[in-house]
């Protein structure tokens, strides 16, 4: 739970910050700050599968095949399922609200917003927080392996994004933590109770080198190179080890 944690702190950090010196954060920062969390991202994956590989060179080489294999068919069940179209159709609903509360910023009275932007804020932010590979993708490796890092990045990320989001809609976006301390909080205790399934070193290393590399191309969605419907991805993270499962038996 150490990830889900990390995260609900940095969602709270955000807007605290946010509401103390939101209006003084120049575009210049902001962009040095996602540069760095971009960086992150990708030492945290790239991370993630250099520890999957712990065997000889065939071995090694095996388990990469079957993790680029689980996110090509991933791929193909998420398009399928159109994962990334229904999240995107999340966001651009929650993009369309964030729009109108800015243009309905005149009916605060002083520095004190419209309580109806605060609920606003609340709804946005925990939508957005909670749906996306992230959310999923560290939340599950927080429970099997206890790994924090994909959650923590992901908490860098949100407090920006509540810093931002409590400009416009007040306080309501730090109350955002409660259902991502909720969300992703049953998905680690769900992989926990599959953890004594996933023991085997070979199951874990197979799910984390497709979510090392899953974490890793988010890094391209951040720095705004190439949008990659990451989401379609998601379905690897069951491909890879049920194929390391059936390639062991």
């Amino acid at each position: 739970m150490l990830g889900t944690i990390l995260n609900v702190g940095g969602i709270v950090l955000g807007g605290v910050v946010g509401l103390t010196l939101g209006h003084r954060i120049g575009p210049t920062i902001q962009s040095r700050v996602r540069l760095g969390l971009a960086g992150l991202l990708v030492y945290a994956g790239l991370g993630m599968v250099w520890e999957g590989l712990h065997g000889g060179l065939t071995h090694n080489l095996r388990q990469v095949g079957i993790g680029l294999l689980a996110l090509v068919l991933g791929n193909l069940i998420g398009r399928f399922l159109r994962l990334q179209r229904r999240i995107d159709q999340v966001g651009r609903w929650a993009a369309g609200r964030f729009e109108r509360a800015q243009g309905t910023a005149a009916l605060s009275v002083g520095d004190v917003p419209d309580p109806r932007r605060w609920s606003e804020g609340f709804v946005t932010c925990s939508l957005i927080f909670c749906v996306g590979p992230m959310a999923i993708l560290g939340s599950i490796q927080d429970g099997i392996d206890g790994q924090w890092k994909t959650l923590g990045i992901k908490g860098l990320l949100d407090g920006l994004a509540t810093l931002g989001f409590t400009v416009t809609y007040g306080w309501g976006p730090m109350l955002a933590a409660i259902p991502v301390l909720a969300y992703q909080g049953s998905i680690t205790l769900a992989a926990q109770w599959l953890e004594p399934v996933m023991r085997s070193s070979e199951l874990k290393a197979s799910l984390g080198i497709a979510g090392g590399l899953i974490v890793a191309c988010i890094s391209v969605v951040i720095l705004g190179i190439r949008k990659v419907p990451l989401a379609n991805y998601l379905p690897a993270l069951v491909f890879a080890p049920l194929m390391t499962w059936w390639w062991m038996g």
